[in-house]
């Protein structure tokens, strides 16, 4: 990003959200955004993810300018290059864990023995082997993030965008999961408003009223 400019509208007038935003993020770092709640760090983070426009400045995504891009291709690139972990998990609860996993590769037209195998060593990777067939609503927060996490690298993104993903854990579970981030090898950029999580990152930036810093 370089000198990325973003605003909202309230009551007809535009109000600042994120201000001359400039930022690299070098392929396989780890980098932790924090700021207080209302600092732009979320909506900083939707645009990454291509879920929100700009209105000035340059984005490029894994080398690829995203101005001008048409809602389309803004899907395709997010679905391509992007993975999503969220506080909340948003998984389906009527689903087990694998199948929760599934839907984006059913969704991608992939044949069924290839999405088995796939879904079966993404719930490895994060350690939830022993719970592959098991309802969502079953599992604790700590696991139901895991399956999130599982979810997300299913596509295989060159880039992981989590919101607040411990903010619904423990400290003993949010620690599990950022120790599982940090094992993805792979670009991660998360935010957060707890200074401790930061220990895990290899790049900190703190944001403030939509400032970067």
């Amino acid at each position: 990003m370089e000198h990325l400019k973003k605003a909202y509208r309230v009551k007809g007038k535009p109000r600042p959200v994120l201000d001359d935003v400039t930022l690299n993020v070098p392929e396989g770092e780890f980098m932790i955004l924090l700021g207080k709640s209302g600092s732009g760090k979320t909506t900083l983070l939707s645009v990454m993810g291509l879920l929100e426009p700009y209105d000035g400045g340059i984005y490029k995504l894994d080398g690829i300018d995203t101005a001008g891009l048409t809602a389309k291709a803004r899907t395709d690139l997010r679905r391509e290059k992007i993975g999503f972990v969220f506080q909340s998990y948003q998984l389906i609860p009527t689903l087990t864990a694998f199948e929760n996993v599934e839907v984006p590769l059913g969704f991608d037209g992939v044949p069924k023995e290839e999405r088995r195998a796939r879904v079966e060593e993404a719930l490895t990777a994060v350690g939830l082997e022993e719970r592959i067939h098991q309802r969502v609503t079953e599992l604790s927060g700590g696991e139901q993030q895991r399956v999130a996490i599982a979810r997300a690298i299913i596509r295989q993104p060159r880039v992981i965008l989590a919101d607040e993903p411990t903010g619904n854990l423990d400290r003993v579970n949010a620690e599990e999961i950022m120790k599982l981030l940090q094992s993805l090898h792979r670009t991660v950029v998360m935010v957060t408003h707890d200074e401790e999580l930061t220990a895990y990152a290899s790049m900190v930036y703190h944001l403030r009223a939509g400032v970067l810093a």
